[in-house]
């Protein structure tokens, strides 16, 4: 598993979108150039805890933006069942699909491994969180080995309105 630690560049990725699109995260980046990113893994669609947070990102997408922060959403899942809790959800961001869960561990997310489990979800990556620069450096980061303790929107939101703080402190300092 790898270990980003802040001020690391996290790892450039591909990976397709629930509209069957190619989401590579560089695109995204130079197309949002002043924006910081945030980037939540969630465990899937199955998961009623994370299908929660994902709305509830949803509902605070304004306040996001308002912070020139973008959102992508990765889940160790294919497209069709991503699809339909998007649809079902009426979720605007990118969902984005990690079957192979090699993005997922290569940001170190913890996974969970269940061989012959009869639910068919055999892998998948817990919650977690990546907020980046504009750079792709990483600013922040939170990981779980369970399903419960994730930041809330709000408390990602302050987080980000934090560190825009200090940003600005050291860049005054200068």
């Amino acid at each position: 598993m790898s270990e980003l630690r802040l001020g690391d560049r996290v790892p450039n990725f591909i990976l397709p979108t629930v509209t069957g699109e190619q989401f590579l995260l560089e695109s995204h980046k130079e197309n949002n150039e002043d924006c910081w990113h945030l980037i939540v893994f969630f465990r899937g669609s199955w998961s009623k805890e994370c299908v929660r947070a994902l709305k509830q990102i949803e509902d605070h997408l304004v306040e996001f933006s308002k912070e020139n922060v973008t959102m992508i959403a990765i889940a160790a899942e294919n497209t069709r069942e991503l699809k339909r809790m998007v649809e079902n959800e009426k979720l605007t961001f990118p969902i984005l699909a990690d079957e192979f869960l090699s993005i997922i561990e290569a940001f170190g997310v913890f996974t969970e491994h269940r061989p012959g489990h009869k639910e068919a979800i055999s892998a998948f990556g817990e919650p977690a969180c990546f907020l980046i620069n504009h750079s792709g450096e990483l600013l922040y980061q939170q990981k779980q080995t369970g399903p419960f303790g994730r930041a809330c929107a709000g408390d990602l939101l302050r987080t980000i309105l934090h560190l825009k703080s200090q940003e600005q402190t050291k860049g005054s300092a200068s």
